[in-house]
């Protein structure tokens, strides 16, 4: 966790822990064709420390651009991002670029490595550029791919790995600085069942042991009994589906009124 987290978690006027990041109303539209896309439309969401979120929906309902919104990778048309308590409207570069690099991690659909450089050296750029010293780089570069099981791998590059292999190579670069948030975008679309299952168990670790924040898309139904919170999207409005310790898979989902089979 980074030293900014070690401090009095914020907490609300009635005494609960206030949200890490915040989503008020936001709404997100493109232009496309001369006509517009409403790929947001108007939600709210909060995500407290220690918690795990899914999204689940079809394609093109949103999950997407909303992750982008809450990683500060994309704003929206209108309504606010908070970050603890303040708006990335207001943020800095600087300030951004802290964030990303120590706070929130990204786990993007299309895995986003770099071509030339081995798994080992795509896991350790992060921390090379945030400035860690050699052996600490070392030591947790080889403990995130023993993490994901791809010790054995690590000096293959991406074009020699599998489609699984290099979306847990991009698993591994995103919690290689233990970040206060994981962000992941259908982070088990490529895996296996096996695979896809020890993913979202370690998601549910790193949540319940060292108090990180997960908020992951999914179309893998099968793997929802680890989250805390499930919430559905569909054509860009946000519907919360279940809540619990763990939450029931085997449990009817309640859907939005206007969605479809």
């Amino acid at each position: 966790m980074s030293q900014v987290t070690e401090q009095t978690t914020p907490r609300d006027s009635r005494g609960a822990t206030a949200p890490i990041i915040q989503a008020i109303g936001v709404s997100r539209d493109f232009q496309l064709a001369g006509e517009t896309v409403h790929a947001v439309r108007s939600v709210s969401l909060d995500v407290h420390t220690g918690e795990f979120i899914t999204l689940v929906g079809r394609s093109g309902s949103g999950k997407t651009t909303l992750l982008n919104m809450l990683a500060g990778l994309d704003h929206p048309t209108t309504g606010r991002v908070l970050f603890e308590g303040i708006d990335l409207a207001e943020y800095s570069e600087k300030q951004f670029t802290h964030m990303r690099r120590h706070r929130i991690g990204v786990v993007f659909q299309s895995f986003a490595l770099l071509p030339l450089l081995s798994a080992y050296e795509n896991v350790e750029l992060p921390m090379r550029i945030a400035g860690l010293g050699a052996a600490d780089r070392s030591k947790r570069t080889h403990e995130v791919l023993e993490m994901v099981g791809l010790e054995r791998r690590s000096k293959h590059r991406p074009y020699e790995l599998s489609g699984g292999e290099q979306q847990r190579i991009s698993i591994a670069r995103a919690v290689a600085m233990r970040p206060d948030v994981i962000l992941a975008d259908e982070p088990t679309g490529e895996l296996d069942s096996v695979n896809a299952a020890a993913i979202f168990g370690l998601f549910r670790e790193m949540v319940t042991d060292d108090g990180m924040s997960v908020v992951a898309t999914t179309h893998d139904r099968t793997l929802l009994d680890l989250a805390d919170r499930i919430y559905t999207m569909h054509n860009g409005e946000l519907d919360l589906t279940e809540v619990g310790r763990h939450v029931d898979a085997d449990a009817p989902f309640k859907r939005p009124e206007s969605a479809g089979e």
